[in-house]
């Protein structure tokens, strides 16, 4: 498949032509280049991955022809956008659930990312066909990845990851995630302008609060790869940074992305999720220490782990203070309620080993040495 054929295939299946940005071309071609020589696919994971690229191309169609015949919804402002991330598996999940369980936020939601147009009415959010649809897929999902609930679950409308919203640039770590393609995460992580990426998801959340408010709060593990480009796009963002003991942080993405992988191949490098996932985690940790001494330290806030398991809400009060919000009732109520729905382990106990991917723990430690020292990050040592 070529770049031409996915745009044609979007073409035929929604009878519109406009694009946007070409700039989207580039991520896309590489990515193609890296599915045919180094993917691994098998015959069905080569057709999943295939086909999904035609479906973004067709919603970046659709989301382009809305905005053509709604301009007015791109002078509406994006204000404060809050973001979370930090290296993955590190409470992101539950740090946006909790945020976004109040009222006067509003969420990237997973059905949302994968079908946005047109943009929801306030009644739609939880319910209505696309939803409905979205969370069928996700049960029938699971019958593929029946361990994947218990590493990361997510309901229809549950908030996701906002690179979700930069597939449709094709400047995504998802994909790398779903097969190890060693060329397109040269690009991604050393060659990519992430401008066009986060403009057009700007243009995306313009979309989206066309007919429901609230101040977006998003959350993506990946974003310290990016964060000049996010900054320059939303200059009045409001950062905050999970951290985690890396190693119980590498164990618990490499049983993530050995479960995702294994639904497009059957030659999973366990070994090598290891090796390349060590080396971008360390990548995204120089790029958000530049990024401190380039605007100040306190430019993000951080969060530990362990505070968050142990006081998820008294940490959402945190981050309310430190940007000088008030933590209104009818929002801890909420966010208490959602404590309550979901306990820990609800969908399963996941367990995992580091040297499943060829790591131990104090090999892991002495290669984030500084990381650990500089963040204060609680560590725990043995096996």
């Amino acid at each position: 498949m070529t770049v031409d054929d996915v745009i044609a295939a979007a073409r035929a299946e929604t009878a519109l032509t406009e694009i946007g940005d070409p700039a989207a071309l580039e991520g896309l071609a590489v990515l193609l280049q890296a599915y045919a020589g180094e993917a691994a696919f098998t015959g069905r994971g080569s057709q999943l991955a295939h086909r999904d690229l035609v479906k973004y191309m067709a919603n970046r169609l659709r989301i382009e022809d809305w905005l053509a015949r709604h301009p007015d919804l791109l002078d509406r402002p994006v204000e404060k956008p809050l973001f979370v991330f930090g290296l993955p598996r590190t409470g992101t999940t539950l740090l946006i659930n909790l945020l976004a369980a109040d009222p006067s936020r509003r969420a990237f939601l997973r059905w949302e990312s994968h079908d946005p147009v047109p943009p929801p009415r306030p009644e739609e959010l939880n319910a209505g066909p696309r939803w409905r649809a979205m969370q069928e897929a996700t049960q029938m999902a699971l019958q593929h990845m029946p361990k994947i609930a218990a590493i990361h679950y997510e309901d229809a409308h549950s908030p996701t990851e906002c690179q979700f919203s930069m597939n449709y640039s094709f400047c995504a770590q998802v994909f790398e995630s779903q097969a190890d393609i060693p060329s397109y995460r040269q690009w991604l992580f050393h060659e990519a302008d992430y401008l066009p990426a986060f403009r057009f998801q700007k243009r995306l959340l313009q979309l989206l609060q066309a007919e429901t408010g609230g101040r977006w709060t998003l959350k993506n593990p990946w974003h310290p790869l990016f964060l000049d480009a996010l900054a320059q796009v939303y200059p009045d963002a409001q950062l905050v940074m999970t951290h985690r003991d890396p190693a119980d942080v590498l164990g618990s993405i490499g049983s993530l992305i050995e479960n995702v992988r294994m639904v497009y191949s059957d030659k999973v490098d366990l070994h090598g999720i290891g090796r390349t996932f060590l080396e971008t985690f360390a990548l995204m940790i120089k790029r958000q220490n530049a990024f401190r001494e380039k605007h100040g330290q306190d430019a993000i806030l951080d969060i530990q782990y362990v505070d968050i398991v142990k006081d998820p809400i008294g940490e959402c009060r945190r981050i309310y203070a430190h940007f000088g919000e008030r933590l209104t009732d009818a929002a801890q109520a909420a966010m208490d309620g959602y404590m309550a729905a979901n306990p820990k382990g609800k969908h399963g106990k996941h367990d995992y080993t580091l040297e499943r991917y060829g790591l131990t723990r104090e090999g892991v430690h002495e290669a984030f040495a500084d990381y650990i020292e500089r963040y204060r990050i609680p560590v725990r040592q043995g096996a």
